[in-house]
C-alpha cells in the first residue's frame, strides 16, 4: 500500500481550501494553489500521526478521483502507519508485540509516530507480523 492521500484543492473566498475524502479531520487552506499542497502534506502528517497515537481507525488511501491530486504521507510515518496496521490487524498488546524480537520499551516506540525508529527496526516489526516493508522513489 502506498501511503499517498488524494487532495482536493477548492478556491473559495480568495483562498485555496483543502478536501481529503480520506481524512475529514483535515481542515486546512493556503493563499496559493502551492501554500495549499504543503499544508496539506502537513496536515495528513499529524492527522495519520494522531490516529496512531490515539489508537484510531486509519483507513487506506483511496484512489484519486478526478480532480485530485496525490500527497505523500513522510516515510517515517508512511512505514510506521504499515506496522501499526499489520499490529492492528494482528489483534495483539504491545507487549505481545515485544516477543516477537524486541524489548517491550523498543516496541512501544515503534508504534510512537513521532519516535525515530530505524528503519530495519520497523522491517523486522512488518515481517514478524506478517507485513513486508517496500521502499519506493519517483520523480517529484
Amino acid at each position: 500500500m502506498l501511503f499517498r492521500y488524494p487532495v482536493r484543492i477548492i478556491q473559495e473566498d480568495g483562498e485555496f481550501a483543502v478536501h481529503i475524502r480520506d481524512l475529514p479531520e483535515v481542515v486546512t487552506a493556503g493563499y496559493t494553489h502551492a501554500e495549499a499542497l504543503e499544508m496539506a502534506a502537513d496536515a495528513i502528517e499529524v492527522a495519520v500521526a494522531g490516529r496512531i497515537e490515539d489508537e484510531m481507525d486509519l483507513p487506506a488511501p483511496s484512489a484519486p478521483e478526478p480532480g485530485e491530486v496525490q500527497v505523500a504521507v513522510p516515510p517515517q510515518i508512511a512505514a510506521k502507519a504499515v506496522v501499526y496496521l499489520a499490529w492492528r490487524r494482528a489483534g495483539i498488546s504491545k507487549s505481545e508485540l515485544a516477543r516477537l524480537g524486541r524489548s517491550e520499551t523498543e516496541a512501544r516506540r515503534i508504534l510512537e509516530p513521532r519516535h525515530a525508529t530505524r528503519l530495519d527496526h520497523l522491517d523486522e516489526a512488518a515481517r514478524a507480523l506478517g507485513t513486508q516493508l517496500v521502499v519506493g522513489a519517483e520523480q517529484a
